[in-house]
């Protein structure tokens, strides 16, 4: 689709006939304007997607110089890594004369369409977006590609759109981690994973399998788990554990379901890491505050955050060229200590 510029006041009162000041005072609801007239401009604004620039309009007159203002969607506050990938795109913003608005789609599609829409009424420079879990319609994104608003994803990216993109290299970290619990003597793995609509898990499941395989094992179909929090990991692993031929590794997705498994078989009286070895992909603060320290693959949060930054800041200032996708890989690296041999 051709990218078309948002619709402005202007364009609606050359289409209308009336002035700029009739357009404003019509989408105000003032009584000065009929209500006929007011309802024409309204519907025009509307069938053509207008949108107040809010942001604008409590700026007009302040003496503060304009803030040029990005848009930040993360799935959730509460997980460590999207916390530090938000620090990492403020710390470039800021020191590039940008400000952030922060919205949590709470992994709810509805949620992610809400917050792009009101980003867009807002005429936020552009938009830095992981999308949710339950995401598997792009029109509210390629909306915004299609009226020139810059766009750039992390960690969970959609393959839905084409536009710029920060990833870490999920692949290779779960290769490495796998292959490591091979190579220390670990035999039958486990893996926890999210839904497989998100590439994060594809790419992350795909480099288990293939490390398995490398070294001529063969993934067991009954430890493949989807489970990507500690309340469920606590609840599946029980069962897992309590069969005769248990698993003797688990790799997790993320940190949050390797503690909920460290936690479910210290409770079942098995020793962590001469019994059951665990990994888990992400490396924050709740690596080190859990007994025995986990290891665990590094995501490096802070460098994704500001390679999103440095990305849509480009593409607004023009230093990377319109319509051009920039692909960046952050690399991981695995942290080991006390849950593995």
């Amino acid at each position: 689709m051709k990218e078309t510029s948002p619709i402005t006041m202007k364009d609606i009162a050359r289409e209308l006939g009336v002035s700029v000041a009739t357009v404003s005072r019509a989408l105000k609801d003032s009584p000065r304007i009929s209500q006929e007239k007011r309802e024409a401009i309204k519907a025009f604004a509307e069938e053509h997607h207008f949108f107040r620039n809010v942001i604008a309009e409590s700026l007009r007159n302040s003496r503060t110089k304009p803030v040029k203002v990005i848009g930040v969607i993360i799935p959730q506050f509460t997980h460590f890594y999207f916390s530090s990938i938000l620090s990492g795109i403020e710390e470039e913003a800021s020191a590039r004369g940008y400000r952030i608005m922060v919205a949590q789609s709470n992994e709810k599609y509805g949620r992610e369409v809400e917050i792009c829409k009101s980003f867009y009424e807002n005429k936020v420079c552009g938009i830095i977006v992981s999308q949710a879990k339950d995401t598997i319609q792009y029109d509210h994104f390629q909306h915004l590609i299609d009226h020139g608003v810059p766009l750039v994803f992390y960690d969970r990216i959609c393959t839905g759109v084409n536009c710029s993109r920060v990833v870490v290299d999920d692949y290779m970290g779960a290769y490495t981690a796998v292959n490591y619990l091979i190579d220390t003597g670990c035999r039958k793995i486990a893996f926890y994973g999210s839904s497989m609509k998100l590439e994060i898990t594809k790419n992350r499941y795909n480099g288990y399998h293939d490390a398995m395989v490398n070294k001529g094992l063969q993934p067991d179909e009954r430890f493949v788990k989807l489970c990507d929090n500690r309340t469920d990991a606590e609840v599946i692993t029980p069962d897992i554990l309590a069969n005769a031929d248990r698993p003797d590794a688990f790799f997790a997705v993320n940190d949050d379901t390797a503690i909920g498994i460290l936690y479910t078989a210290k409770r079942m009286g098995l020793r962590v890491p001469d019994d059951i070895s665990i990994c888990g992909f992400t490396n924050g603060q709740r690596a080190i505050a859990c007994d025995p320290m986990l290891t665990t693959v590094e995501q490096r949060g802070m460098v994704v955050g500001e390679e999103a930054a440095n990305i849509l800041i480009g593409l607004t200032e023009g230093s990377i060229p319109k319509g051009k996708v920039e692909k960046r890989v952050v690399r991981t690296r695995l942290i080991v200590r006390g849950t593995t041999r």
